[in-house]
C-alpha cells in the first residue's frame, strides 16, 4: 500500500499533508525535496505531518518541513490546514485543537464560518529568540545588505521574521533583498523576510520571502509578524486585514507583549492521493 496524503492550501500557500499516525512516514530531507518538486513530485511549499503527541496536554504533534527539506518551527497557513485536515478526516471531533510544535504548544479553533483561528502565541522580540546577532533589542534595526542600509523590525513567532516597510509591495525588491536578508550572516539560522505596505491603520499589503521556500502566495506567520511590528511602531490598530498575493488574513493583537496574537483565515482542500513509492 502506498502513502496516502492530501494536498491543501491556505491562500495559495500549498501543502502536502500526511497522517503519520495511521501510517508510517518519517521522511529525510532528500525525500522531502523530491516530493516538493512541482514537475516530478507532488509539489508544495511545505510538508505537514500529523503525528502522535509526546505530551499530555495536546491532541497531536504538528511538524513542518520546507520544500528544501529543512524542518521549521511554525507555519500559520499550515496550522489552519492542519486543523481542517484532522477535523474533516475525523481524527478529532473537537473544534478547539491543541497541538505540539517545535516552538511549543499551539491552539487551533475551527470557527462557524469554516475559517480557522490560530492562537499564534506571544511575540518574542529578544534577538536571541530568532536568533539575530545584534548587541541589544531595539524596535528598529539598521541592516547592511547588498551595499545599502535597510531598516527592519525583527520578531519571533515560533520562527524568525524580519520586516521592511515599503511604499508599494508591487515595486518592492523582493527578488533581490529577500534572499540576501534570508541568508544574512546576522541571522545564523536564516530568516523569513516580509515587505509591508501600510494602506491605512486597518489594512496592510504584504509580500513574504520565506526561509527555505522563496516567495510564496501567503505566509501566516509572516502576516502576523508584519502586523506585530507595525503595531509596535504605532502604525496600525489592534485588528488589521493583511492582504497577501493569495488573499486576506485577519490579525488581532492588543500591543501588549504578554498577550497572544490571533490569526484567522481560510483553509482549502485541493485533492487527495496515494503515492506508490514515497521513499
Amino acid at each position: 500500500m502506498g502513502l496516502k496524503f492530501a494536498k491543501m492550501h491556505g491562500l495559495g500557500n500549498d501543502f502536502m499533508v500526511v497522517d503519520a499516525i495511521s501510517q508510517s512516514f518519517a521522511p529525510d530531507a532528500q525525500t522531502v525535496r523530491r516530493l516538493a518538486d512541482r514537475h516530478f513530485g507532488v509539489g508544495f511549499d511545505q510538508l505537514l505531518l500529523v503525528e502522535k503527541p509526546t505530551r499530555e496536554d495536546v491532541l497531536f504533534r504538528y511538524r513542518i518541513f520546507n520544500a528544501d527539506g529543512s524542518e521549521v518551527q511554525n507555519c500559520g497557513n499550515g496550522a489552519r490546514c492542519f486543523a481542517r485536515f484532522v477535523y474533516d478526516r475525523g481524527l478529532t471531533d473537537q473544534r478547539e485543537i491543541p497541538v505540539e510544535t517545535a516552538a511549543g504548544k499551539l491552539v487551533l479553533y475551527i470557527e462557524d464560518d469554516g475559517w480557522v483561528r490560530v492562537n499564534m502565541g506571544q511575540p518574542r522580540f529578544a534577538p536571541h529568540a530568532l536568533p539575530f546577532d545584534v548587541p541589544t533589542e531595539q524596535a528598529r534595526y539598521d541592516l547592511e545588505v547588498l551595499g545599502q542600509t535597510v531598516e527592519i523590525g525583527a520578531v519571533s513567532l515560533g520562527n524568525p521574521h524580519a520586516m521592511l516597510r515599503v511604499s508599494s509591495v508591487n515595486d518592492a525588491p523582493v527578488e533581490q533583498l529577500g534572499p540576501a536578508i534570508e541568508s544574512h550572516p546576522q541571522f545564523p539560522e536564516r530568516v523569513n523576510v516580509g515587505f509591508a505596505e501600510v494602506v491605512d491603520r486597518q489594512h496592510v499589503k504584504l509580500r513574504v520571502y520565506e526561509r527555505g521556500a522563496g516567495e510564496t502566495l501567503a505566509c501566516g506567520t509572516g502576516a502576523t509578524a508584519a502586523m506585530v511590528m507595525l503595531r509596535r511602531w504605532g502604525l496600525v490598530d489592534d485588528e488589521v486585514t493583511v492582504s497577501l498575493p493569495g488573499g486576506d488574513l485577519r490579525i488581532r493583537w492588543s500591543g501588549d507583549p504578554q498577550e497572544p496574537v490571533w490569526m484567522s483565515g481560510p483553509a482549502e482542500w485541493v485533492f487527495t492521493g496515494e503515492l506508490c513509492d514515497a521513499n
